[in-house]
């Protein structure tokens, strides 16, 4: 294992590979000494994902991010921006993590050691599904569901994000991860901007670090 992590600071060196019923491609690389999980098209988890995400993590703020109680990440796979939470801002309270693939949360668990973060409680579940029955509110809801480089069309509907806001605690966040692909995929966001109204919520983009993905923030203001 450590030689092929030092080869990977060469050429990238693929350890494991897989599929499943939802992926048609799921692949955990060494890259330059650090492991990624990527589908047949994408980054999944770690690499350039956990830098999109710590960079959203850090424009909400670490020290308000780290005194919140309860975060619900929507979309877990490798759990990278779990690994963020926990290792870099030190937040210690509970997590959430909804994933519907459960091939992606068993290689999590195996390759990145998610099921040893004691504070972290994985549901196998559609995150739409989720979102519709739960009771629970949250200081933080993370977004970042990908079928490869496809995102369902729920996240973009009015329900869903008005749901979104119901279960957002007041000084809450929600961070938004989106990939534009194309123009079409631009228009998206730009409604989805534009069209946001909800009273007492604000809604911004968070200039991009990566030439495909956009975050947004919307954060509950009392």
């Amino acid at each position: 294992m450590m030689f092929k992590k030092l080869i990977s600071y060469l050429i990238p060196v693929t350890i494991f590979l897989s599929k499943s019923s939802l992926s048609k491609s799921l692949e955990v690389t060494w890259v330059k000494g650090k492991l990624i999980l990527d589908s047949e098209n994408t980054n999944y988890s770690y690499g350039d994902l956990q830098d999109i995400l710590r960079l959203g993590l850090k424009e909400i703020g670490f020290a308000k991010v780290k005194s919140m109680d309860e975060v619900l990440v929507l979309g877990v796979a490798g759990g990278s921006v779990v690994k963020t939470l926990v290792d870099e801002i030190n937040f210690d309270g509970k997590i959430t993590g909804v994933e519907i693939d459960p091939s992606v949360i068993d290689i999590a668990n195996k390759f990145f050691k998610l099921n040893e973060i004691s504070q972290l409680d994985i549901i196998v579940e559609d995150a739409f599904e989720y979102i519709l029955k739960t009771k629970n509110t949250y200081d933080l809801i993370i977004i970042d569901i990908f079928q490869d480089t496809k995102m369902p069309n729920f996240l973009f509907e009015s329900y869903f994000v008005n749901r979104i806001c119901t279960l957002i605690n007041d000084y809450g966040a929600v961070l938004f991860n989106t990939m534009l692909l194309s123009d079409n995929d631009n228009k998206r966001n730009e409604k989805y901007v534009n069209d946001f109204d909800l009273a007492n919520f604000k809604i911004r983009t968070i200039p991009r670090v990566e030439q495909h993905n956009e975050l947004i923030v919307i954060e509950k203001q009392m």
